[in-house]
């Protein structure tokens, strides 16, 4: 389906039949091999060393939300990329963190930004946070063939309802299963360590601050016992990916707020190693 106009100044009547307000049925409808999903895979033999994003975290307070990612990338037992970006904005108010096979994931990210642009220019309005949620939750499904042969993209999506005025986070399995999570969550190699780190810190009533902190000390806390997720790199000046989404939209933190952060957690590990301390009571 080319957009060729040259021989009749006129495009094609794919792109001037009314339809779904969705971009990826559009393109299921025109051109079907063009979505990711719809890929044949070569038979292979053994298996086959791909590079893959790891931990992802995400941590609502009053206010907003806070998505945050490592910058590491594994193949197998080697690190194939010290400086991956894993967190993208989806469109102003939302965000999605992508863990997995790095090339499928990207790809999906820039479909899914595609996806809500292009749902916004047909209809003149912004979809809701759950519709958001919803459409990546579509694609996600759309790649369970490749999931099913160790392809797995499993994306964490944040952002800010503007109809309920507070952050929501939603994890997703590779069927496509939706789940909103309250509070916080984590997905990835290193979740479960990053998880338990935010369970024992984290409250609800910490500030935006707070919540940015909190973040990376559950990252630090996952590269501490999982060697395929990548914590600050002081001597490459290296890291997390930390964005906030509020009611002003998406912000992500520059380099000098993020690593100010990091390190000052740094400087109380070497005081500390295994981190603060819940109390007991």
């Amino acid at each position: 389906m080319g957009a060729n106009i040259s021989s009749t100044g006129r495009l094609p009547a794919a792109f001037l039949t009314p339809g779904s307000s969705s971009f990826m049925d559009f393109l299921g409808e025109h051109s079907p091999e063009l979505l990711p999903g719809n890929r044949t895979l070569p038979p292979v033999q053994g298996a086959v060393e791909i590079p893959h994003g790891t931990t992802i975290v995400a941590a609502a307070f009053p206010g907003g939300v806070v998505l945050a990612g490592d910058r590491r990338a594994t193949m197998g037992n080697i690190i194939a990329q010290r400086d991956i970006e894993k967190v993208f904005p989806a469109d102003e108010y939302s965000a999605v963190g992508i863990a997995g096979t790095a090339g499928l994931a990207v790809e999906m990210v820039k479909l899914f930004q595609l996806e809500l642009e292009h749902y916004e220019k047909i209809e003149g309005d912004v979809l809701s946070l759950e519709g958001k949620a919803n459409r990546l939750s579509t694609m996600i499904r759309s790649n369970l063939g490749m999931a099913l042969q160790g392809l797995a993209v499993v994306p964490l999506f944040a952002g800010y309802d503007l109809d309920r005025e507070k952050g929501r986070i939603f994890s997703y399995d590779v069927t496509g299963g939706r789940s909103e999570e309250h509070g916080f969550a984590a997905t990835g190699s290193g979740s479960v360590f990053a998880r338990g780190a935010l369970k024992k810190l984290y409250r609800d009533d910490l500030t935006e601050q707070q919540t940015t902190t909190l973040v990376v000390q559950a990252l630090y806390d996952a590269a501490d016992d999982d060697s395929a997720t990548g914590g600050p790199d002081m001597a490459r000046r290296i890291y997390p990916i930390v964005t906030v989404i509020t009611d002003e939209g998406f912000r992500r933190l520059t380099e000098a707020e993020s690593s100010e952060i990091a390190r000052a957690v740094h400087e109380r590990r070497l005081e500390q190693p295994d981190g603060p301390r819940a109390a007991i009571l």
